[in-house]
């Protein structure tokens, strides 16, 4: 059994409980808070053998093997680092601190003992979006391409929240810690980091209307190494309503793929109604009601998530390590609202941030496929006549890279002129694309094809070979097509081009 200690006994403490009630592994065997009235009561109430208003008493106390650091964020680097020096496995609550030294000291300090070290985030442990994220890894809607997520907040709905809590919130948005976009925000955060990957950098547009709450907001993203992009919208209503039963606020999520979309039609509220998780794919849609959508319910998968990387079932989520990603990119949306521009997260630590952000984008601005001026520059690089050579070969064996899954029911013929190129001469076929596969059919161009591509020998080479894009090509001329354009999108996405 693992004797946990509970550091905070606030409204958050109250979803941390069902996790340990019952729980065969592990129970609450302390509880501190500096209100020594609230720490007696929740003893009383959670069975606990031990009520404290200091936190090294808990610390001190050698049953409790591990501890759950609830208390405002601006103190967990000091209570983490201390139970790690305690040699306690530890769990810090969201956001893990308040800047990324303070993140890299409490990460110094785990690297130290042979603890657990994670970061409490209810999101990637609620059963939606950890359901979301298996179907999106089982490939339902492809290769995820962007994310939309809508939140909205109002003063109506959900449990009262006591004087303390306010004054503490009050203080944090004093400080120019966002409530939305950064308290609550390391929640959609997190979640975009876990469906999509790390990001890259940060646009973020950051209001107010009463100069405490930080809305209405509007945030852009883009995924490293990729082309994901996600866009958040957070919105205020003065007088609007939640249906909830915990903090009244609520969101949805709509994730796009390479063939198909996911909505997650749930958050913290029940504005949504009808199925949890809807899928539309080259199926249709379907839709998925019998899964676990109760708020809490990702609170409970965090503290059995800590639990199990105790008994090293399973690794813990979020890692000391992916809690700092997710402070980063928390942080980078705050840098980019106050200096008005985009932030990339790696420009964090650096001696001038904003002449490496400038050098970025100055060197990005090159690869942007917009305007004539950057066709024209396309159009100029590089011959593609040293690939000639290996055209026919590469044309011949198309069928090898054919994904009949790309383009389902497709069924046609498209031609192939290849013009003379270095050496090259002159090659015509036809792909005739059924229901059995590709056959590819060298000699006269089909009379009955759907389009037709003409170009120099190497540009389609290079295109076959990764050297150049489709699209790059026909943009640039180096592509003429008689027939349906529509269809070479198609041939496109059966041969990844």
């Amino acid at each position: 059994m693992i004797n946990v200690g509970i550091i905070g006994c606030g409204r958050i403490a109250d979803l941390h409980y069902p996790g340990y009630r019952d729980n065969p592994h592990a129970r609450i065997f302390a509880v501190c808070d500096v209100d020594a009235e609230r720490a007696e009561a929740r003893r009383a109430e959670w069975g606990a053998e031990r009520a404290y208003t200091n936190y090294q008493e808990v610390l001190h106390n050698p049953d409790v093997d591990a501890v759950e650091v609830l208390t405002p964020y601006e103190t967990h680097e000091r209570v983490a680092i201390d139970a790690l020096k305690a040699e306690k496995h530890v769990s810090v609550q969201k956001p893990m601190t308040t800047t990324l030294r303070s993140a890299e000291r409490m990460l110094m300090a785990a690297a130290t003992v042979d603890r657990i070290f994670k970061v409490a985030e209810c999101y990637v442990c609620w059963p939606p979006i950890a359901e979301a994220k298996r179907m999106i890894d089982d490939g339902l809607i492809g290769d995820p391409i962007g994310m939309r997520i809508k939140y909205i907040c109002g003063p109506h709905g959900g449990w009262d929240v006591g004087p303390s809590t306010y004054e503490q919130q009050l203080a944090k948005a004093a400080q120019g810690y966002g409530l939305e976009t950064f308290d609550h925000g390391h929640h959609e955060w997190a979640t975009a980091w876990y469906l999509l990957g790390e990001v890259e950098r940060v646009s973020a547009w950051i209001d107010s209307e009463d100069g405490v709450l930080d809305c209405p907001s509007t945030i852009m993203w883009k995924c490293r190494g990729n082309k994901r992009y996600g866009t958040i919208d957070f919105m205020y209503g003065s007088d609007f309503h939640v249906p909830t039963k915990y903090y009244p606020n609520d969101e949805w999520y709509e994730i796009s793929g390479t063939r198909g979309i996911l909505l997650i039609n749930r958050g913290t509220g029940g504005i949504l109604e009808g199925p949890i998780i809807s899928v539309f794919n080259h199926d249709g849609w379907k839709h998925y009601d019998n899964i676990p959508s109760d708020w809490g319910e990702g609170f409970i998968g965090s503290t059995r998530n800590f639990i199990a990387a105790i008994r090293r079932e399973e690794p813990p989520l979020l890692t000391g390590q992916q809690g700092r990603e997710v402070l980063r990119f928390a942080t980078a949306v705050q840098r980019s609202a106050r200096k008005r521009r985009e932030v990339y997260l790696d420009e964090f630590g650096r001696v001038f941030p904003g002449l490496h952000s400038w050098r970025r984008r100055r060197k990005e601005r090159k690869h942007v496929i917009v305007g004539a001026r950057r066709l024209n520059r396309l159009s100029s690089l590089g011959s593609t006549s040293r690939y000639a050579s290996q055209a026919k070969d590469l044309v011949l064996k198309m069928p090898e890279r054919f994904d009949a899954t790309k383009v389902q029911g497709w069924e046609g013929v498209v031609g192939l002129h290849l013009l003379k190129d270095r050496g090259a001469p002159e090659e015509k076929f036809a792909l005739r694309i059924g229901a059995d596969g590709i056959e590819v059919v060298q000699g006269e161009l089909p009379e009955d094809a759907l389009v037709t591509l003409r170009m120099q020998a190497g540009v389609w080479a290079a295109i076959l070979l990764g050297k150049k894009r489709i699209e790059t090509a026909v943009l640039t001329g180096k592509i003429k097509y008689e027939g349906r354009a529509e269809e070479a999108l198609k041939l496109r996405n059966a041969f990844g081009l």
